[in-house]
Formats: C-alpha cells, sequence, structure tokens
C-alpha cells in the first residue's frame, strides 16, 4: 500500500452519528483521525502490511471549504465527488503510484483503474480505531 484515497463524504456517511447535521464538521473530524495514518504500517487488503506513504482526501459539496489538516492531502472536487476521485486515482495509477481507495460506491469503483485496489469504509474505520488504542 502507498496511497491512500479516500472518498470522504463516503466515509463520513457510513456510520450514523448525527453527520448530516454538520457534514463540514464530521469531515474535519474524520481529517484529522486520517492524519494519522501518514508514514504507518496499515494491514492492507490482502491481510498483509504496507506502509502508507500519503493520504489523499477527496471532499464535496458542504464539506469541500474544510481547513487543511496536515499532511493529508485535500482534493476539493469543484463538482462531483466521483468525478474527481475517479480522476485522482488515474493519475496515481499513471505515475506507478499503488494505490488503495477507500469507498462503498459501487458505482465509483467500477469507474477505477484495474491497478487500483479497492476497500469499503469499514476496512478504514478499524485502521482508525486501532491506532487511536494505541
Amino acid at each position: 500500500m502507498a496511497v491512500l484515497l479516500i472518498d470522504v463524504a463516503n466515509v463520513v456517511g457510513s456510520r450514523p452519528d448525527g453527520w448530516w447535521r454538520d457534514r463540514a464538521g464530521a469531515t474535519g473530524r474524520l481529517l484529522a483521525r486520517l492524519a494519522a495514518l501518514d508514514g504507518r504500517t496499515l494491514v492492507g487488503p490482502d491481510g498483509g502490511l504496507g506502509r502508507c506513504e500519503e493520504v489523499v482526501a477527496v471532499v464535496e459539496g458542504p464539506a469541500r471549504d474544510v481547513p487543511f489538516v496536515a499532511p493529508v492531502r485535500l482534493v476539493r472536487a469543484p463538482g462531483s465527488g466521483d468525478d474527481a476521485l475517479a480522476a485522482e486515482a488515474a493519475s496515481l495509477a499513471a505515475d506507478g503510484r499503488r494505490v488503495l481507495v477507500v469507498t462503498a460506491d459501487r458505482g465509483l469503483r467500477a469507474r477505477l483503474p484495474a491497478a487500483v485496489d479497492v476497500m469499503g469504509p469499514g476496512w478504514l474505520l478499524a485502521r482508525l480505531d486501532e491506532v487511536a488504542a494505541g
């Protein structure tokens, strides 16, 4: 695993914790948690270990203007978050980077390059919980 590319709206929406009352706030909280993954060794989709070399978060809609949280790189989608994420995945893959996309969106998954690995939000939330537990 090298680049962790996150469909933020999809991950935020995967837990019914009241995120709909404050999408930007929920996004900011997730970004703060994502920052802890940069440089960490994580259990990957194949069960093996891999180093997270970069965290890229795609934000859209009301959450597009959230503040930057270092070292997470934000992709602020001007329109569709799916379009922005698919384009970012294609660009990273074309540069020869290993990419792990986190989304449960089947339509988006179908648009990703074949070389990209995909995991659902539950996988990411479990990794975040592991990091928080120490």
